[in-house]
Order: structure tokens, then C-alpha cells, then sequence
């Protein structure tokens, strides 16, 4: 018998994709399957992709229900994983796919998300310097923000490096599907169609504090980000243009040499090679990560276009990653590589 697993938000983008994949994860046996307004429907009627599992009917979300599992995945809105987690045992592992334990500053929650701070759990972005150490054996994991997880990749590289300063300028187009399920008007197929937008401008989106916390350990100092995100008209992926200020003396093939190193040995981080820049297309269904680097020598900045797909290594792809490693099985295991296309 396998890993047993619960995913609690399963008929959302999130936890559909967190299904996807654990479908075809030899380790795993899907055990409950729980949702809100959408408890007591077939899994079929709201996932109809998922047809190995459509005839499942979807409890409750509630502690009861999802006691009984090895592993515990929460793909709930955001603040509704931080009550239910106290409520489970420390004896199974919780992956909180939502963002109430990702941040380690308390004012930060508190500014961004208006509610009480929940607590901080280890940080499940395994290409960060020591954290495959920190989630070896733990049983609580926070799951990255998907511009977090595209944004940190990018720059991770340069900060460990030494060779970036200050003043990090991100700007990343995101799929529809980042938002969430519920109906909004402005995510309506009339809105997006033909259309690219942009959305939490001027330091106002959430992940920024959390795109911050990341780059800022890693670089041994606090960091400055500008990030303005925009909505793209097509249903996953985010291309993630980042720039920021090169050290004096950078050539661009020490540029290159940085990132080639960095990344050589990473199961899911590639850098293309020369003259080939990323596109979303590149990613979809893949727990990858494609980035290219350039140093604009005129301006004094390195550049890093980075693309994932929100739901894959943004997400789902990202959570299994880091549950194999917490549970010591091998990193790649149930993970593909391989894209979707056209």
C-alpha cells in the first residue's frame, strides 16, 4: 500500500493539478478528497480531466475527514489553511499549497493579508541554498507563491554569486488560472481574450513580500523589489522578465558561467542554451523551470527571462517535490519534465 494522501480544495486549479500528478505518482494512493461549497459532487463533474478518479464524491473540508492520512495537502484559499492545520496531528505531514505560513515577518501577513499571522513553516523551494536540509523529515511544508517560486529561480543565481546589487525590477505575465476559480468578471473569456493587463501595481501584490524574503536571505542583506505583475490571455504559465543591477567588472560569459553552475545539477531548473529564450508553451504540465540570462552592458543590468507553469512547478509540481524530499523518497519521483504541445 501506498503513501496515503487527502487533498483538501480538491475541485480548485490548485488542487486539481495536485491530483493530475498524484494520479501517476507511484508512491501515492489518493485517500479523501474534500471541498467547500462543492462537498457532495462527483469529482468527474468538476475535474472531468481527472477521469481515473471522476466517480469520487467530495466531503467536507474538516478535520475528521481528513484524519487517517500519511500526507495531508491544503488547496484552500487563503487564511482558511492556517485553523485547520492546528487541528491535525503532528504525526502527518501537512503541505499548505495556500500562503498563510510562507512569510516569516508577521507585519508583512498582517499588511498584505489583513488577517492574524498563522506561523512560518519550512519553505518548500528546494533549490534555495540548505533548504533540501531543512525539508528532509519535517511535516510541515509551506508551498511557495507561484511568482515567488519563478521570480526567486532568477535571481537566487546572481545574489550567491555576489554579482547583483540592489534595485530588483520584476515584471511577469501570469495565466488566468493563477487567480483562482471563482467567477470574476475580469477574468471573464470576453475580458482576457486579445487583452494583457496589469493588475497590483506599485507594491501592492502579495507575493511581493515574499519574493523580497527569499532574495534578501539569500543575498545577506535586504533587497528592493519593484514587481508589477500582468494577466496574459492564455489559461497557465508565467514568463518572468527580472533585471537588477550588475556588479562592476561582470562580463556577460561570467554571467553565464554563474548560472550554468548554479543550476548543473538542479532535476528541474534549466538553463537554455545560448540564443534560446523561454516561453510558457516550453513548460505546460512540467515541473520545470527555463530561464536564459543576458547582461545589458549599456544599462549595467542582468537580465533573466524565466518561465514556469503556474499549476506545475508553481504549485502541485513544486508541493510533490518537496513531499518527496520530506518523506525520503527520491526528488524526481512522479514528476515529469516533459511539456505539453502544442
Amino acid at each position: 500500500m501506498g503513501i496515503r494522501a487527502a487533498v483538501a480544495g480538491a475541485s480548485g486549479y490548485a488542487g486539481g493539478e495536485l491530483l493530475r500528478i498524484l494520479a501517476g505518482h507511484p508512491g501515492f494512493e489518493i485517500g479523501t478528497l474534500t471541498a467547500g461549497s462543492n462537498a457532495g459532487s462527483a469529482l468527474g463533474a468538476l475535474q472531468p480531466h481527472l477521469r481515473s478518479l471522476a466517480t469520487r464524491v467530495l466531503t467536507e473540508t474538516t478535520p475528521e475527514t481528513l484524519a487517517g492520512h500519511d500526507v495531508v495537502f491544503l488547496a484552500l484559499p487563503h487564511g482558511a489553511s492556517g485553523p485547520l492545520a492546528a487541528q491535525l496531528g503532528d504525526d502527518v505531514l501537512v503541505v499548505d499549497c495556500g500562503a498563510d505560513f510562507r512569510l516569516r515577518d508577521a507585519a508583512d501577513w498582517e499588511h498584505f493579508y489583513g488577517s492574524p499571522h498563522a506561523g512560518t513553516w519550512p519553505y518548500g523551494l528546494p533549490e534555495l541554498p540548505g533548504q533540501r536540509e531543512v525539508l528532509a523529515g519535517t511535516k510541515r511544508i509551506a508551498v511557495p507563491g507561484c511568482y515567488p517560486t519563478v521570480s526567486t529561480l532568477a535571481l537566487v543565481p546572481a545574489y550567491a554569486a555576489g554579482i547583483a546589487g540592489n534595485d530588483i525590477v520584476i515584471v511577469a505575465a501570469s495565466g488566468t488560472s493563477g487567480a483562482g476559480k471563482a467567477a470574476k468578471v475580469s477574468l471573464l473569456g470576453s475580458e482576457v481574450m486579445g487583452a494583457v493587463s496589469a493588475y497590483g501595481v506599485g507594491g501592492v501584490h502579495r507575493h511581493t513580500p515574499e519574493i523580497v524574503q527569499n532574495l534578501s536571505a539569500v543575498a545577506g542583506e535586504p533587497v528592493t523589489v519593484s514587481f508589477t505583475p500582468t494577466l496574459a490571455p492564455m489559461s497557465r504559465g508565467i514568463l518572468a522578465t527580472c533585471t537588477v543591477k550588475a556588479e562592476p567588472g561582470l562580463t556577460a560569459d561570467g554571467l553565464r558561467r554563474v548560472y550554468e553552475d548554479a543550476y548543473a545539477d538542479e532535476p528541474f531548473v534549466d538553463l537554455l542554451p545560448e540564443g534560446q529564450w523561454p516561453s510558457t508553451a516550453m513548460t505546460l504540465g512540467a515541473n520545470t523551470a527555463l530561464l536564459q540570462v543576458a547582461l545589458d552592458e549599456r544599462a549595467g543590468r542582468i537580465v533573466v527571462v524565466a518561465a514556469i507553469d503556474n499549476l506545475t512547478k508553481g504549485t502541485a509540481g513544486g508541493a510533490i517535490q518537496s513531499t518527496n524530499i520530506a518523506l525520503g523518497l527520491a526528488e524526481e519521483l512522479g514528476l515529469s519534465t516533459l511539456a505539453v504541445a502544442p
